[in-house]
């Protein structure tokens, strides 16, 4: 049975240990044990982002895995000095990018309305901002599956888009947007925690 085919189930908030699990105790980690992330596993974290809300259910983020050693030879010359190491020590490095030719597959995910192609096709600054924006949120929803899935996560920029862009999308047609080592971390590394705004200072209720 795959996440879309399972029956529904009654809401409520999430128990204190899944909160602490994806947020309270989850930090971006430098540092990763060598346990290796199994494919099957990266499968599933897949199979959850794919349903997290996109503009028109566009989907536009592609992500790419990086796990051989060819792979990493290809991505460490494009990551910044600070990033090197432990990009390359971590298990996984997930590549967020957006495809720039997303459009194309609105038949069929946005299928109530045949005409939303049209919404993006040769329009470059429409395709940009909704390929940036909800590939950023994509993003963000693989962070919280893989931290729910029991994986530890260390989002970056830091790397030459460019360069990156070459080597790994070489057709033009995919922009990367961020980084992510993923793994099960390692609390060496670990900085403390950095303080966050309180409510008032970032929220208001209008």
């Amino acid at each position: 049975m795959t996440v879309l085919d399972a029956p529904a189930l009654a809401k409520g908030p999430l128990s204190d240990a899944a909160l602490r699990q994806l947020f309270s105790d989850a930090r971006t980690y430098n540092d990763f044990e060598p346990t290796p992330v199994p494919d099957a596993l990266l499968r599933r974290l897949a199979e959850l982002v794919r349903l997290g809300p996109t503009a028109a259910n566009s989907g536009p983020a592609r992500f790419v895995f990086v796990k051989s050693a060819e792979a990493k030879a290809r991505l460490a010359p494009h990551l910044s000095e600070g990033n090197r190491a432990k990009t390359l020590a971590a298990p996984v490095t997930a590549i967020v990018g957006y495809d720039l030719e997303f459009y194309e597959n609105l038949p069929k995910l946005f299928p109530h309305n045949q005409t939303a192609r049209s919404w993006f096709a040769g329009k470059p600054a429409a395709i940009e901002e909704t390929g940036f924006r909800n590939s950023s949120l994509q993003g963000a929803y693989m962070i919280l599956a893989a931290r729910a899935l029991g994986l530890d996560c260390g989002p970056m920029s830091g790397f030459d888009k460019a360069g990156l862009d070459a080597a790994f999308f070489p057709d033009g047609k995919i922009k990367s947007n961020f980084i992510c080592n993923l793994g099960y971390g390692s609390a060496a590394g670990l900085f403390p925690r950095s303080p966050r705004l309180e409510f008032e200072e970032f929220c208001s209720i209008a």
